[in-house]
């Protein structure tokens, strides 16, 4: 055989069969993907209900320490074996500097919000509690940062994104994150706007900023942690916990965010979408956003 042909023979040899070619197609790694990951972190979570570890405790935050790993570990795995690509978005490196700039942007924008409600007289500060519900706080926090995140923009938004466009992944990941909230205690279809505008655009935008999900994870955690614990408040509609600080809201809905708490405030709404619109500015500056999948030239890759 001449050298042509053995470069034939070998280049239908390499070719992937036609499941793998299925496999590899984005909407079928979004599905294969976000299965995995809610089935990793419902089996992790179902072990830690049989231990029954007691709430508010140093082994409940710990659990969601562990819960989070395995999330983390099975994205890898997914992303190995099934994507069959290096894992860019959960990826070491820089790990601690963008996690850690996650957290103070979060915890930042939320106290941002909670003080101009509070110049307006909806929030008020009665007093110090102490280390209150710390513990359970925490677990909250590390769980709805690191599982919806994985979720959301490391498997539902590449994938959506890889076939329609960095927009079109936006909006409908945005309108997902807010119907994800929709049927939580106290939700509206106002909270669950909010949530769909405010964070999904913000927690959105910090993934195509960076291309990583830790920032977000950073932002997303830290959000609910300052709001839960130092604060006091309902996070997405939940009981208010026993926080830092002893507060009360007064006023109407639009400014406190009633029963579902501050970020179905208009204030929190208004914040946190202009963070998120900064970060999207940025980021549509360093050529970041990609164009649908038949847009795009055929050398052209996703950043």
């Amino acid at each position: 055989m001449d050298q042509t042909g053995t470069m034939n023979a070998t280049i239908i040899e390499s070719s992937p069969g036609i499941l793998r070619r299925i496999v590899a197609f984005p909407l079928s790694l979004l599905l294969i993907g976000g299965f995995w990951v809610i089935l990793i972190t419902t089996l992790i979570g179902q072990g830690y209900d049989v231990l029954g570890l007691p709430r508010n405790t140093p082994q409940k935050a710990f659990g969601a320490v562990l819960l989070a790993a395995g999330v983390i570990g099975g994205y890898k795995l997914f992303k190995r074996w099934v994507e069959r690509a290096p894992d860019h978005e959960l990826a070491w490196q820089g790990a601690g500097r963008e996690l850690g700039l996650g957290l103070l942007l979060g915890a930042g924008i939320f106290a941002v919000a909670t003080g101009i409600v509070a110049i307006f007289g909806g929030f008020e500060v009665l007093g110090v509690r102490g280390w209150g519900h710390i513990w359970s706080m925490l677990a909250v926090a590390i769980v709805s940062g690191v599982f919806e995140e994985t979720l959301f923009r490391g498997i539902i938004f590449r994938h959506i994104e890889t076939m329609l466009g960095s927009w079109t992944a936006l909006a409908i990941t945005s309108a997902l994150f807010g119907a994800a909230h929709i049927m939580n205690p106290g939700a509206t279809w106002f909270a669950a706007f909010a949530i769909a505008l405010e964070a999904g655009l913000l927690l959105g935008a910090a993934y195509l900023l960076t291309r990583r999900l830790w920032l977000a994870i950073g932002v997303h955690a830290a959000w609910n942690f300052t709001q839960g614990w130092v604060f006091s408040i309902p996070v997405s509609g939940g009981d208010a916990p026993l926080g830092l600080l002893i507060t009360r809201r007064l006023g109407p809905d639009w400014l406190t965010g009633g029963d579902f708490g501050l970020e179905a405030s208009v204030v929190a709404l208004v914040a946190a979408s202009l963070a998120g619109l900064g970060m999207l500015a940025v980021a549509v500056r360093r050529g970041r956003i990609v164009g649908p999948m038949w847009s795009r030239r055929p050398d052209q890759t996703k950043l």
